[in-house]
């Protein structure tokens, strides 16, 4: 993809790599649908995962304070902290993945208005084949960042996985989308 963005021969290199961007639209489309059907069990499992990256974390940070901060007593008070702070915080959310969800949920709100706007941005500038399809995508995910907020604690449980979910199925069909029209004679 970078070398799309770098390359001023767009309809060349889109064109050779079609089938990877159909492949990977697919891909996404089949994830998203997955996600879709379990929003709930995917927000429990997407909270432990991040439970779990934090958990992973803070063992790591615990660690190089120990080993390398160690008699550098500023910094190993520093980062011993910092690895404590990340412990707990994998702790708390692997605890209760219920209560991790409410504030993963606000925090996926203010992600999906930034990446809304950015994709409206990127799709407008670059004006890449079908750029319609990734226009469409960047005001879904602007619009699903504007319901998790406005919704936001009720629907916290569910809410992750379905929007996730349908955030994947447009992606990729903005992929798919710019795969057919790269096949197409020009």
């Amino acid at each position: 993809m970078s070398y799309l963005l770098l390359n001023a021969d767009y309809p060349h290199a889109f064109k050779k790599h079609s089938p990877w961007f159909f492949l990977w639209g697919a891909a996404l489309i089949i994830l998203g649908l997955l996600a879709i059907s379990a929003a709930t069990l995917t927000t429990l499992i997407s909270v432990l995962f991040i439970g779990a990256l934090l958990l992973a974390g803070g063992v790591i940070l615990v660690l190089d304070a120990y080993k390398f901060w160690w008699g550098k007593w500023s910094g190993f008070f520093l980062h011993l902290a910092m690895g404590l702070l990340y412990l707990i915080a994998g702790y708390m959310i692997i605890k209760s993945p219920e209560a991790g969800s409410l504030s993963i949920t606000l925090l996926l709100g203010v992600f999906y208005t930034l990446i809304g706007i950015f994709r409206i941005t990127y799709s407008v500038a670059l004006r890449m084949p079908r750029w319609g399809w990734s226009f469409v995508s960047g005001l879904v995910a602007l619009l699903l960042g504007f319901l998790i907020v406005a919704n936001w604690p009720a629907s916290s449980l569910y809410i992750i996985g379905l929007f996730v979910g349908i955030d994947l199925v447009f992606c990729g069909w903005a992929y798919v989308m710019a795969a057919l029209t790269a096949r197409q004679p020009t």
